[in-house]
């Protein structure tokens, strides 16, 4: 009987090998190596030879960490796959996800306040991430006593602490992220209202997002901390810490952090959910991002950004890609904050950003706002619909707020131009252009200051979060 079980194993591996390489696959896998359902080439013992020390476990990356089994009155309970109907993680456990874990249409996910929630740190189609498609629900009620921790399997962290002994903010891209999918609007490109978010492969039907229902309902998200993740799936992609697709604003999320991500902190495509009382935190992309016509209000923030993210934008905001053209974002009561002066930029308001930016604080910044401008290719300088239109005609705005340091209003903002030219070369900016920037800000209530007087409240953040913890409020 045992002979014939291997056999059989051996057949059905040997038909999805064929399957793969005939009909779907280009690629040969090399020796030691096959094709799984994805036609991915994965390891058949990936970590062959290799043994931990005692009180050791190897992780999917052949690393060999702390087993926190051992020593930890907190056990473990290894997550994969699709989750069950109401399932409830409680915080007397520590969860692991291996792989993607997946909250399914018509399920809930309830997660107790202080659980602590580490991932493997697989790459490519391997990667872990929580994701609640759309239809589903998830139930993250933290408080400012007991936060919920989304973490790496490396992190010592447990449930009561706020700081982990073992891991800093030059610790990322050891996990993916946390993806929530909603059924309100959003435009994407070729006029769709339904997309595949990013990082999910276009077969998986989870990872659809977009649709008609603006009050679409998520679930609450509260007193939440995602950190080191970003983990590399593909050739320039990474996963953002939390991403929120097509999300409508019957879902409730306050008081989110995000430290230390390899790519976005925070992503926004389309919908119009509200969120108040952010956080990013030494990320190595865009602090926050807004894409695809998202028509929510994001109040009380924080990005700090420091040297690592050089060339990163603390805000990177594109408005709509497709027909849907109606939604206009807030951001207000904002403090965005470069550590070190170096070359991270302030903003980039990118393709069509329509919106307002009020009560900001731009802290320490080496490089300004960027304000998009599009052209006639045929002359290299007729005005074309974008960022640098919107913001002439009202429809994008910054209002109220501040620059720290010692600038002027020239300083504070750039038009650039798109490269819409013939050889790929950008479009001419005059200085007429520029000088109806800078009058536009000037009178707008903005003001540049030597010491900070507007910006985020950063109470909402004592106690419970990471930047508080660290003192880098």
């Amino acid at each position: 009987m045992r002979t014939y079980l291997k056999l059989t194993l051996a057949f059905l591996i040997a038909l999805i090998q064929v399957s793969c390489s005939d009909e779907l696959c280009d690629n040969t896998c090399p020796t030691g190596f096959i094709q799984d359902i994805n036609c991915d080439c994965v390891q058949t013992e990936p970590c062959a030879g290799l043994t931990c020390a005692e009180g050791e476990i190897l992780t999917a990356d052949c690393d060999c960490i702390t087993d926190p089994n051992v020593n930890s009155e907190f056990p473990q309970v290894v997550k994969s796959g699709f989750t069950s109907a109401g399932e409830v993680w409680t915080k007397d456990n520590i969860y692991v996800l291996n792989g993607k874990v997946v909250v399914d249409a018509g399920n809930t996910l309830t997660i107790e306040a202080g659980t602590v929630i580490k991932a493997e740190n697989a790459t490519g189609s391997l990667a872990s991430a929580l994701i609640v498609a759309q239809g589903a629900a998830i139930m993250a009620n933290g408080t400012a006593d007991e936060p919920i921790i989304f973490t790496s399997v490396k992190d010592e962290i447990e449930p009561g602490m706020i700081v982990s002994p073992n891991l800093t903010e030059a610790d990322n891209q050891l996990w993916g992220g946390v993806v929530i999918l909603g059924k309100a609007p959003i435009s994407a490109a070729d006029g769709d209202n339904v997309a595949q978010i990013e990082g999910i492969p276009a077969d998986d039907t989870f990872g659809r997002y977009g649709g008609d229902d603006p009050a679409d309902n998520s679930g609450v998200i509260k007193y939440i901390s995602v950190r080191h993740g970003g983990i590399v799936i593909g050739g320039d992609n990474e996963l953002n810490g939390i991403t929120f697709g097509g999300v409508g604003n019957g879902t409730v999320v306050e008081n989110i952090e995000v430290v230390a991500n390899l790519d976005d902190g925070i992503e926004w495509f389309g919908g119009t959910v509200n969120c108040t009382n952010v956080c990013v935190a030494y990320g190595e992309d865009d602090g926050l991002d807004i894409d695809q016509n998202y028509a929510g209000t994001i109040t009380n923030a924080i990005v700090i950004t420091s040297g690592a993210t050089a060339g990163d934008n603390a805000i990177e905001i594109d408005g709509p890609e497709g027909s849907l053209t109606d939604g206009f974002f807030t951001i207000q009561d904002i403090t965005l904050i470069d550590k070190d002066g170096e070359t991270d930029t302030a903003a980039d308001l990118k393709s069509k950003t329509q919106g307002v930016i009020r009560n900001a604080s731009w802290r320490g910044f080496g490089d300004n706002i960027k304000i998009r401008h599009s052209c006639d290719a045929s002359d290299c300088s007729t005005e074309k619909s974008d960022s640098y239109t919107n913001y002439i005609a009202g429809n994008l705005s910054i209002e109220a707020s501040e620059w720290v340091g010692n600038r002027n209003f020239s300083d504070w903002t750039t038009v650039y131009g798109d490269r819409d030219c013939d050889g790929d070369e950008p479009c001419m900016i005059s200085n007429d252009q520029q000088v109806a920037i800078e009058n536009l800000l000037s009178s707008s209530g903005n003001i540049v200051v030597d010491s900070p007087t507007r910006g985020a409240d950063p109470a909402p953040f004592l106690g419970w979060s990471w930047i508080s913890a660290t003192n880098n409020l």
